[in-house]
């Protein structure tokens, strides 16, 4: 046990100084380490946690896979990764393998992760009992983002709203100036208009004498 505990000692260490920097690798206890595969919010991602007991490395880990991170992960995928690092750990007893084990998932996580769907868990306030509910998750590219409908103009439309503006966008100062002397001005002319009408219509009674 004594030997066991020194090459802990060793191995821990190293870990330390190999993983620094790296944050899927976290270290829970002097004993205890995990790492994490993939991505927060992908569906395939995972954590693994080794734990040596007091023979360790002169015997196998403890593997540990029911964490909460893998609420989503199936049964089937779980039993994968833990039969590749018992058949890995069978290659390292008497030597420190947590490094080792932890780097061999990485090259085969696609094919440890085939099985597993592209799930996400969300909460339901339809059931009756403590649980979560499977959402399928489609790919982006069958969604459409709705576009709010935009009012058609004739060319004619287009071009005046382009001679107003200085084909940048901008309207210069002024734009709109010569519409409204236009509107005053024929508002002028037709109040003259009826003024005069007036005038004409009056008929003048002759003062009494």
């Amino acid at each position: 046990m004594a030997e066991a505990l020194d090459l802990q000692a060793d191995e821990r260490e190293a870990l330390l100084a190999i993983y620094e920097g790296d944050d899927a690798f976290k270290e829970i206890d002097a004993t205890k380490f995990q790492y994490k595969y993939g991505e927060d919010d992908d569906c395939k991602s995972f954590l693994v946690e080794i734990e040596w007991g007091d023979d360790y490395p002169l015997e196998k880990p403890i593997i540990n896979m029911e964490m909460f991170y893998n609420r989503n992960l199936i049964p089937a995928v779980k039993e994968k990764v833990r039969s590749v690092l018992m058949e890995e750990a069978e290659h390292w007893l008497g030597c420190g393998m947590t490094y080792n084990l932890f780097e061999c998932l990485k090259e085969h996580l696609d094919e440890l992760t085939s099985e597993q769907p592209d799930l996400i868990v969300v909460e339901s306030p339809d059931l009756n009992t403590i649980g979560v509910s499977a959402i399928h998750i489609s790919d982006s590219s069958d969604i459409k983002k709705k576009e709010p409908k935009k009012e058609q103009l004739t060319k004619a439309q287009k071009r005046r709203q382009w001679d107003r503006a200085d084909h940048k966008g901008d309207r210069p100062r002024g734009w709109n100036w010569v519409d409204i002397v236009k509107h005053l001005s024929q508002t002028g002319h037709k109040e003259q208009q009826t003024a005069e009408s007036n005038a004409n219509n009056t008929i003048f009674q002759p003062l009494n004498s």
